[in-house]
Order: structure tokens, then sequence, then C-alpha cells
């Protein structure tokens, strides 16, 4: 067994792992540590604990220390670093006349170098940039094109639910989302109702898809031929959550439409699913996965 504690750099960022070398450290602590970009300050997402060595990448790099107040001032005085470096660049991008479109700031705990994330529709030649930017700061500097999902992580909004953003309120990792999912969960197939504020498929639309998908081995879909308690049918309309189908009976004499509980008929012919995309929609759906 070892111990190991979280490390999380970011407000809602992904969480690393760290040998905590026998230092007395709790949860929501500021702690100092080596990253693969240099020094780096972080806080503790998850409290010293034993994990099996299978389950850990070796070797783990050791917490240096737990932050100083000199260590939190310097992380402070970065913070306003950032935000006149936002200013120079956005000039400096308007200077150059560049398709991109900067997001966010950040110098390294030490200022030994300054990373600037922008979103931009395709390819974007920065290097004049990036020399006008190095006479400015005289340290490392270093432009990384993010994607818009990363870009509506770091902006943060509110969602069409009325809450803020699940990835920028907790979502430390983005899940893949499909076109799938949507028709499986009976959403209708169009852009607008299943994107998100950053124009991808909802991630939300991942977090009931295993429900769904042991639901689904058990419900028919419309149009599947059923045997009820009153006949032979053919399912019109599903209720998935609820576990209910209605189903048109059809005697010699007339056709009613009743409804049943999934567990009270047994399918004797599978139906389509009735999500049918049209060809002129195929691309843009497609467009909106990752």
């Amino acid at each position: 067994m070892t111990k190991i504690v979280g490390v999380r750099f970011k407000p809602v960022g992904k969480i690393y792992y760290f040998n905590p070398a026998g230092l007395d450290i709790k949860n929501d602590d500021s702690v100092i540590v080596e990253t693969a970009r240099g020094i780096e300050l972080g806080k503790i997402a998850v409290g010293v604990h034993d994990i099996s060595d299978e389950q850990i990448n070796k070797p783990l790099k050791d917490v240096i220390r737990i932050a100083t107040p000199d260590d939190i001032k310097r992380v402070s005085e970065n913070k306003e670093k950032e935000r006149e470096a936002f200013a120079i660049c956005s000039e400096k991008i308007k200077k150059h006349n560049l398709e991109m479109k900067l997001i966010e700031v950040e110098y390294t705990f030490d200022g030994s170098k300054i990373l600037f994330y922008f979103s931009a529709e395709g390819r974007v030649d920065f290097r004049e940039l990036v020399k006008d930017l190095a006479t400015v700061f005289r340290t490392r500097i270093e432009l990384r094109q993010i994607g818009i999902r990363d870009e509506s992580k770091i902006l943060g909004s509110i969602g069409i639910c009325g809450r803020e953003l699940c990835c920028s309120k907790f979502l430390d990792e983005f899940q893949p989302v499909s076109i799938k999912m949507a028709k499986e969960q009976g959403l209708p197939l169009n852009p607008t109702k299943i994107s998100g504020n950053c124009g991808r498929l909802m991630c939300c639309l991942k977090y009931e898809q295993e429900a769904y998908e042991d639901l689904l081995k058990i419900t028919p879909r419309q149009g599947a031929t059923v045997f009820t308690p009153q006949g032979r049918g053919t399912v019109e309309y599903v209720n998935i959550l609820k576990g209910k189908v209605k189903v048109r009976i059809e005697n010699e004499r007339e056709s009613s439409v009743a409804e049943f509980d999934v567990k009270d008929i047994k399918i004797l012919k599978k139906g389509k699913n009735s999500n049918i995309i049209e060809k002129k929609d195929e691309e843009i759906l497609k467009s909106l996965e990752d």
C-alpha cells in the first residue's frame, strides 16, 4: 500500500496524485508540488489515504511543502499580472490581425513561463505574436489553442436548465457523448434542443445513459408487435421512465388503444427506432459529437 494525496490546480480541474511525504496535510490545504510545468501551487482535493500499488503509476512525486503565507501572496501577485498580460496580449492580437480569441492567461508559480490560452476556427500562425510578447514580458511564452468545450469550462455561463454549466461547476473531465444517447433517451434530434452553450452535445446526456440502457433491454420500441392481456397489438407510444406503453389492439370488429405496464406484455417482434435522422440533418448532428 502507498499513501497518496489528490491535488487540483484549478477549481474544477483534474486531480493529480502525489506522495504526501509524511507531511500533516488536510483537505483544502494549499501545497507546493513539482509538475511537468515546474513548481506549482495546488489545493488538496483528496486527503491522505492508502491505495494499492497496482492502482498508481509510480514513481509519485513528493509534495514539497504546505504553502506558506509568502506562497499564497505570490499566487495573488501572479493573478494581478495575469490580468495585465491579458490586456496586453489582446492588444497585440488586434495589432497582428489574428483570427483568434484570447480566453485565459496563466503564470506559472515561479513566473518562469506565461501560458496564453486561445480558441480559433482553424490553425493560426502566431509566431510573430510570440516574439512580440517575449519582448514585452522577457520570459518564456507559450500559446495553447483549446477546444470549444474547454472555452466554455473556463469562461463559465448558465445552461438551458437555468443552472451553472456542469463543466465549470463540478466536471473535472469531459466524457464522450454521442447522438445515440439522445436517440435512446427519446429526445428530439434537433441541434438547438440537445446541444449545450459550447455547441456540442450536452454533457448531462451521459448522466442517465446507463439507466436508459437497462430500461431499453426490457422495454419495446414504438412499432413493436407485443402480446398483452387483451391480445396481440402494436406499440404506439412508450414512456420508458414510467415503464408504460400504449398499444393498439386489433380485433376483428374494431381497434382500440390501451395502456399497459411493460412487465405485463411480451415482445413478439421488435420495432424500429422512431427517432430517424433525416439525411439533411445527419452532418449537423454528427458535428455535435466529440
